[in-house]
């Protein structure tokens, strides 16, 4: 069991997700293909027909108070204009429409999808730690508990809010550093269930396998992030989506499995999930299909 034995009740559908397989998958922003865009609902259901066990999406807020899904920066590829969604109100992000879509596609309210999606899926709630003031009693009004992890740097302004909140909703940090895991290592008043670790090299300290060791001793699950982000930088030493989907998965995906990962996040869920039942038999998690299979794996365990 992952997590502090006081707040096992509202970590149970993760612990549970992570019993019956390993790792979990984590779709990077949903499955954004085709007419398909990103941080939406569709991608959301489209990840989750891929085999993703669980979706890490980001939160915006409008100008007069709003949740949308959306990661800003991104709005002149989104939409072709120079805007800003967190200063415009909530009408006229309802009123943009995606450029790259077929249909009749517009920014996906928070709220949307929360209400689409209770039950068992489970989610990962990136870039929204600024909001939590606000954010966290929103989230409470959908008894999702659950079914959220949060996500945010490991600094005390972000943790102080975790404590304060009545609701303990799953943490996952991201954090760079040993002195990072110490920091919120044991607090009572958060609801710890793992750590993403972020070496910036293969030698960093954060690299080792024997940490993911450490880290489970101390019932704490693993996130390893394979995406590969614009800017080159590399999120776990390399071991990432463009080794496992132009060369041999057994070199980037495979050796995430090796170093003992309990989730993986990937831009790639549909191939990562063939590649895991290879290496382990794991059936998808629903509307999975085969596929044409990767090439042969290394096995593990």
């Amino acid at each position: 069991m992952f997590g502090q034995a006081q707040y096992q009740d509202v970590n149970a559908l993760l612990n549970e997700h992570l019993a019956r397989r390993t790792p979990l998958i984590a779709a990077h922003r949903g499955t954004g293909l085709g007419n398909i865009q990103e941080n939406t609902a569709e991608a959301v259901e489209a990840a989750f027909r891929q085999g993703a066990d669980m979706v890490e999406f980001d939160v915006v807020r409008s100008a007069d108070g709003e949740f949308f899904l959306f990661h800003d920066g991104y709005e002149r590829h989104a939409f072709d204009r120079d805007i800003d969604l967190r200063t415009l109100p909530a009408r006229e992000i309802r009123e943009l429409r995606y450029r790259w879509t077929r249909h009749d596609a517009g920014v996906t309210g928070l709220g949307t999808l929360l209400e689409r999606f209770r039950g068992d899926a489970l989610f990962n709630v990136d870039r929204s730690w600024w909001y939590w003031d606000d954010l966290l009693p929103f989230l409470d009004r959908y008894d999702m508990a659950g079914q959220l992890v949060l996500k945010s740097p490991v600094e005390e302004v972000w943790l102080e809010k975790l404590r304060r909140h009545p609701v303990k909703y799953p943490f996952l940090p991201m954090v760079r550093s040993l002195a990072d895991i110490h920091t919120v290592l044991g607090d009572p008043g958060v609801n710890l269930v793992g750590v993403e670790l972020l070496p910036a090299s293969a030698d960093d300290e954060l690299a080792g396998p024997a940490l993911v060791a450490q880290l489970r001793a101390a019932k704490l699950a693993c996130l390893l992030n394979a995406i590969n982000l614009p800017n080159g930088v590399p999120l776990f030493a390399g071991l990432d989506d463009h080794t496992s989907v132009l060369g041999d998965p057994a070199d980037g995906w495979g050796r995430l499995m090796e170093h003992g990962a309990d989730i993986v996040q990937t831009d790639w869920p549909d191939l990562l999930a063939r590649y895991r039942r290879q290496v382990h038999g794991t059936a998808p998690r629903r509307h999975g299909h085969r596929g044409d299979a990767p090439r042969t794996p290394r096995r593990t365990g």
